[in-house]
C-alpha cells in the first residue's frame, strides 16, 4: 500500500482524505490510500521523518506545520522556498522534498490578472505567505492586516506588501481572509477589520475556510454583489498539484470537488 496523508492539529475537519481518496479511485490507483493524522508541533518532525523512511509517498501539511514542514525538507522547491512555508511533502528514497501547492492553486482559480489591482490579505500565517506572494509575484499592491501586528512587517519584509492596522474595506479589488475565523463558528466581523456592509459590487472575496454552507463572511459579501470563491475551491486547487506531485497523474478535478463538497 502506497500511504498518504495530511498532517495537522487540529485536523479532523480536513475534507482532503475523502477528496484525496476519491481522487485516487478515479484514477484506479488501488494501491494507494489517504488518511488524516493529528501531529502535534513538538511531535511534527519525528513523525515526519518516521513516513519518509517508512512506507509513505507523501503528505499534505496544514495548520500549524507550514512553516515546521519547510524546515524539515532535505530539498525545497524554489516556490517554497521563496514564501517560506511548505504544504506538500514528497518522500523519495528517505529524503524529504517539500513543496508549496497554495500558490499555484490560487492562481488558477482568479478569474483575471490581479496586475495593477489593490488587494488585502488578513493573517500572517503559511497561508497568507503562499497568498501575498503569488498576489505581489503577479502584480498586485498588497496590504496585510494581522491581530499581531509584528507578524505582519516580519511578512512584508519577507516578501514585499505593507502592514496595516486599519485597512479601508471598500478600497480593495481583491480580499483574501487566510486566518481560521470562522472556522469553530466565530462571527468575522468582531474578529476581523471588516464590516458586513463594507463590500461592494466587483469586489472579489477569497475566504479560505471552509464548511458545509457558506461562510458569513461570504454569505455577506454575496449580498454586496461581490464575487467570492470559497475554501473547498481553494482546497481542491492546491490538491490537485499535490496529486501531481506524487502520482504524476493529472487529478481529476470533477471528482475532488464532487467529494469534497459531498463530504
Amino acid at each position: 500500500m502506497k500511504r498518504l496523508a495530511v498532517l495537522g492539529h487540529p485536523v479532523s475537519h480536513s475534507r482532503s482524505p475523502a477528496m484525496q481518496n476519491a481522487a485516487l479511485a478515479e484514477l484506479g490507483l488501488d494501491d494507494w490510500s489517504y488518511e488524516a493524522i493529528d501531529v502535534a508541533p513538538d511531535e511534527f518532525e519525528v513523525k515526519v521523518r518516521e513516513m519518509a523512511a517508512g512506507d509513505w509517498v507523501g503528505a499534505n501539511v496544514t495548520v500549524p506545520h507550514k512553516g515546521a514542514a519547510l524546515a524539515v525538507a532535505d530539498e525545497l522547491s524554489e516556490v517554497a522556498r521563496e514564501i517560506g512555508a511548505a504544504n506538500t511533502l514528497h518522500f523519495e528514497e528517505g529524503r524529504i522534498h517539500a513543496y508549496n501547492t497554495d500558490a499555484k492553486g490560487l492562481l488558477t482559480l482568479l478569474p483575471e490578472s490581479v496586475e495593477g489591482s489593490r488587494a488585502l490579505v488578513l493573517g500572517a500565517g503559511g497561508a497568507a505567505r503562499a497568498v501575498v506572494w503569488t498576489l505581489v509575484r503577479n502584480g498586485a499592491a498588497v496590504d496585510v492586516w494581522n491581530r499581531t501586528e509584528l507578524r505582519s512587517r516580519n511578512l512584508c519584509e519577507d516578501l514585499g506588501g505593507t502592514p496595516v492596522s486599519e485597512p479601508e474595506q471598500a478600497g480593495y479589488d481583491l480580499i483574501a481572509n487566510t486566518t481560521a475565523v470562522g472556522l469553530r463558528g466565530e462571527d468575522p466581523f468582531s474578529e476581523l477589520p471588516l464590516s458586513a456592509e463594507g463590500f461592494r459590487p466587483e469586489q472579489l472575496v477569497v475566504d479560505l475556510v471552509y464548511s458545509d454552507r457558506p461562510t458569513a463572511l461570504l454569505s455577506a459579501a454575496k449580498e454586496r454583489r461581490s464575487e467570492t470563491i470559497d475554501g473547498l475551491a481553494v482546497l481542491v486547487a492546491q490538491g490537485a498539484v499535490s496529486l501531481k506531485i506524487w502520482t504524476g497523474q493529472e487529478p481529476p478535478l470533477e471528482a475532488m470537488r464532487k467529494a469534497a463538497r459531498s463530504n
